[in-house]
């Protein structure tokens, strides 16, 4: 009998998925044949990280973004003065909050390969646990392991693209934030961005747990389709 690749691909992810069956039976069973489950997180969390920066880095994508757009940073929507009365102004505010999530592009391009590097080494202990967890247990996970260093690695580029921006709306914000540097803006942002960033991530991560086929990796199939 002949198998077609589609059939030969079927095949593999039932046999995957029927091993780990078992498997999740077992109380901290890390593995499953020749397959570790924490290289299934680590695929899964690779997957959704992609996914999520190809998004946010292209034109408009943290303002497109229904899960990724922020609000004005504290430091602008706590802001007395002239910039107060600016943002009382519907297209005012609206504008400075476009321009914002813009700029975010700049600190997605500098946060992804510091999120790829951190898949690569982080330790999982609870791999299963991760897997039996919620939408975005990966997520979660790998954001409470890297704390505050993907802000940390937005500030830079956060900061030369507010130096270089020509918008008025975002340069008289700036200019009305009385005794504020740019590297205060660009930690306002970058605060806001990390957040969003784990939005989309966990938004994709849950994207493919409620699909697990869209990868066409046969150990996420495998390993996702139990639950």
């Amino acid at each position: 009998m002949e198998l077609t690749a589609q059939g030969t691909f079927g095949r593999r992810a039932f046999l995957i998925g029927t091993a780990a069956t078992g498997l999740l039976a077992l109380p901290g069973c890390q593995s499953l044949g020749g397959f570790s489950m924490t290289e299934a997180i680590k695929r899964l969390l690779t997957l959704s990280s992609q996914n999520a920066f190809a998004k946010l880095t292209a034109p408009g994508g943290f303002w497109d973004s229904e899960v990724a757009r922020f609000d004005l940073p504290t430091l602008f929507s706590s802001s007395g003065g002239t910039l107060r009365t600016l943002l009382t102004s519907g297209p005012f505010r609206q504008g400075l909050q476009k321009q914002l999530n813009l700029v975010a592009e700049k600190g997605a391009v500098r946060a992804a390969p510091v999120v790829y590097s951190a898949i690569k080494s982080v330790s999982i202990a609870d791999a299963v646990g991760i897997v039996r967890g919620g939408p975005t247990a990966a997520t979660s996970f790998l954001r409470a392991e890297m704390g505050s260093a993907m802000i940390n690695a937005m500030i830079p580029g956060l900061t030369d693209a507010l130096s270089v921006s020509n918008d008025p709306v975002l340069g008289q914000a700036i200019r009305e934030l009385a005794g504020v540097d740019l590297g205060q803006v660009a930690q306002g942002i970058a605060n806001r961005a990390d957040n969003s960033i784990w939005y989309q991530i966990g938004a994709e991560e849950g994207a493919i747990r409620a699909n697990p086929q869209s990868t066409n990796d046969p150990l996420l199939i495998g390993v996702l389709k139990v639950l």
